[in-house]
């Protein structure tokens, strides 16, 4: 049986606020008083006013509780009921206009308890508002039911006064089982979802981080839901315990429940048709459209949601995309698209810069008895057609895998790679450096998209959109090893040593091979052992031209930064340089942390500040982000030289002028390379006759899809080139530089 109560007609709109949670001395409406910031001097109705809201079919329990500003007019507000405490500000003579929903200033058909309402407000045939702060020119046209209650938490994972840990929000982001719990809050960054998700054998830095997020939220009950200036509510059916930014945009929503909704001039939010997001945080300037299903997640700024998308338990990162499909229990970086209605992410942490195609069923099964498997994949992360994996699976940066259903779990250690499932062969095939020999053109395309595309008000996190950071060419050396390796073995069972080698033997047998006789590599059969959880073959394709290029692009990594030091420091000379650069070139790890790269000695030392109470909350955490990303040209410079170093044995302190006009030259040469090849992978789209077949003529196809020649992209490309070369032939002359 429900359990309806009944009370006076005239206690309705009063004791919002329970007494027992009240401070001694204070009334049900200090927070309220708290939260009005208007400044807006109120007064009691006259007599005159009175008269004309009564004729005008207006009714109040008590009117001495309907208090006004001094430009109040009464002819503006008909057939309204009003109940408990009731503040408002201007009504004025206007209409107010949203594209193309004329509404006159003023309150019609609408039942209104214990609100604030700003200067001249819009509320039209609004069943039920209450409990809410509203800002100046906003619109509530056609609402069912607009609420708040006095345990509010707006989203956020907090608990309120006489609440039980049992009701607290968690996200159970990267693994079903909730093993990597963490409590949502309005503001968090991508850099803290992770941060949270890891360590998890350290439970007083866990504490440390429940202790942060407790102490940036009031447990005192009472506070009203807020509405900001300039939003537009229209046509919804529930919103309940909500707390919009201003300049947000609601239209046909079904049910917005316990969320903040941030939203600003600068980048403004909207929610339409269809939508049901229960129990999260919608960022500054997101998009949520058309049928949204969203229950217990956090959207970062700028990402969308869209067409039936479903997300769950999940955190989304900023300027992301997620429509038609289904995404679960998952923690995903910036720049994230997944776009296709029967595509399928579960368990998984996407470190950004990620595409997902049709059919990717991603966490496909789980492996083990229990429901806990997970998926890490490095930035670049992108599953091809009706790719199908298990977990547990791991990939470095930029992996893409060809169309199939790969029976066992993976650990791709190696960057750019093409993963492909050969069942005719029963083999995994690796194509190292496959984006640099087969698609060079997206690669690039992608970094200089991602830097367009970063619409972010609040760069707190610095986001790396390069395919070459200290990250990959980290991977890039661990890669060179791993072939090395391979081929060393390759070798020594071609010409069947007898004695067993060691490790380090196997390695110098393969770099041998690779560096003098590259070519002969592709006569091998060179397997790699453990990537695969299987016993069929894992063989390594192009390992020649992969190894090479991976050599290549290291040492055209350290140039570029280089050359970045001596233009912004406007350095004069070889010997100026060298007071610039460290004597010592550790290579250190760097961990991807929300999109930001930061070194991992960095982070543990933040961690202990952490642990120490240095740092005492999430200000000083993003702090923190925000002085690696003010350190980081630096950090990366000295990691691309000592990446160098380590693949070359070549240091500027000993190999001098000549060592840097050898590597400036290598470096142009290199970028040649990488820009011819950007054109030819381009190129054979327009060559390719499978392409060429469905146009009448070739002036048909460049009407369709514009004359390569025309390629906006690849002309921006060429010109980097020509000012790239030019820039290091202006250097080796004015340093004169041996070459």
């Amino acid at each position: 049986m429900n359990d309806i109560k009944k009370s006076p007609i005239n206690s309705l709109g009063y004791q919002f606020v329970d007494a027992r949670y009240l401070p001694k001395g204070k009334d049900e409406y200090y927070l309220r008083n708290l939260q009005n910031r208007s400044g807006v001097q109120y007064r009691q109705l006259t007599a005159y006013e009175l008269e004309v809201l009564v004729r005008n079919r207006n009714t109040s329990a008590n009117w001495n509780d309907i208090l006004v500003s001094d430009a109040f007019t009464p002819e503006l507000v008909q057939n309204c009921k009003f109940f408990g405490l009731i503040r408002i500000g201007k009504l004025e003579p206007y209409f107010l206009e949203f594209h193309n929903l004329r509404r006159p200033v003023g309150f019609y058909n609408s039942t209104i308890i214990s609100c604030d309402i700003g200067d001249n407000v819009c509320i039209d045939n609004t069943n039920y508002l209450s409990h809410y702060i509203i800002g100046n020119d906003v619109m509530i046209v056609n609402t069912n039911e607009m609420a708040t209650t006095d345990h509010a938490k707006f989203g956020n994972g907090i608990l309120k006064e006489g609440e039980e840990e049992s009701i607290r929000i968690w996200l159970e982001v990267c693994n079903e089982n909730g093993g990597r719990s963490i409590i949502p809050f309005n503001g968090m960054l991508p850099g803290d979802a992770w941060l949270w998700t890891r360590h998890r054998d350290d439970q007083a830095l866990q504490d440390k981080f429940r202790e942060f997020t407790a102490a940036a939220f009031d447990n005192r009950r009472g506070y009203y839901g807020k509405v900001g200036d300039r939003t537009v509510i229209k046509n919804c059916k529930i919103i309940k315990d909500v707390w919009i930014g201003s300049d947000a945009y609601l239209k046909g929503a079904n049910k917005l429940k316990n969320l903040t909704i941030n939203s600003s001039a600068e980048a403004k939010s909207q929610v339409g048709e269809g939508c049901e997001l229960v129990n999260g945080i919608v960022g500054f300037g997101c998009r949520v459209f058309y049928g949204v299903k969203a229950v217990r997640f956090i959207m970062a700024s700028h990402s969308q949601l869209k067409y039936g998308a479903r997300l769950i338990n999940s955190y989304l990162g900023n300027n992301a995309t997620i429509s038609c499909c289904e995404v679960l229990n998952s923690l995903i970086f910036p720049a994230h698209e997944q776009h296709h209605n029967n595509s399928f992410l579960c368990a998984a942490l996407v470190m950004g810069q990620s595409n997902m195609a049709a059919g990717a069923t991603i966490g496909s099964n789980h492996n083990s008895r229990s429901p806990d498997g997970e998926i890490v994949a490095g930035r670049g992360f992108w599953p091809g057609l009706c790719v199908s994996l298990k977990h547990n699976s791991r990939f470095a940066s930029y992996a893409i895998l060809a169309k199939g259903d790969y029976p066992a779990e993976l650990d791709i250690p190696i960057p750019f790679a093409l993963i492909s499932n050969d069942v005719s062969k029963d083999e995994l095939i690796i194509m190292p450096a496959y984006w640099f020999l087969h698609n060079m053109y997206a690669i690039a395309r992608n970094s200089w998209k991602y830097v367009d595309r970063d619409k972010r008000i609040d760069k707190t996190q610095l986001l790396e959109f390069d395919y070459l950071a200290p990250d990959t060419v980290g991977e890039m050396i661990v890669a060179l090893t791993h072939l090395e390796r391979c081929t060393g073995l390759a070798v020594a069972k071609q010409e069947g040593h007898r004695r067993k080698l060691s490790d380090e033997e196997f390695i110098a047998l393969g770099a041998a091979l690779l560096r003098e006789s590259p070519e002969k590599a592709e006569t091998l059969e060179i397997i790699a052992e453990g990537w695969e959880n299987s016993d069929r073959k894992v063989r390594l394709v192009k390992v020649g031209q992969a190894w090479a290029l991976f050599q290549d692009l290291i040492a055209y990594h350290a140039a570029n930064q280089l050359l970045r030091l001596i233009r912004e420091e406007s350095v004069g000379n070889f010997a100026e340089l060298m007071t610039l650069l460290p004597s010592t070139l550790p290579l250190q790890r760097w961990v991807n942390a929300g999109g930001q790269l930061i070194r991992e000695g960095q982070l543990q030392q933040m961690i202990g500040q952490i642990h120490s109470g240095r740092i005492k909350n999430w200000e000083q955490v993003h702090l923190f982000y925000l002085r690696q990303g003010e350190q980081y040209a630096t950090d990366k410079l000295v990691h691309a030289l000592a990446a160098w170093k380590v693949t070359t044995g070549i240091t500027l302190r000993r190999g001098g002028p000549k060592a840097l006009g050898a590597l400036l030259l290598q470096s142009v040469a290199t970028k040649e390379k990488l820009t011819k090849e950007i054109f030819v992978s381009r190129a054979k789209d327009y060559t390719n006759p499978f392409r060429k077949m469905v146009y009448e003529s070739p002036e048909e196809m460049n009407a369709v899809v514009g004359r390569l020649q025309d390629n906006g992209f690849i002309r921006q490309e060429k010109e980097a080139l020509r000012k790239y070369r030019r820039e290091v032939e202006e250097l080796v002359k004015k340093w004169k530089l041996p070459t």
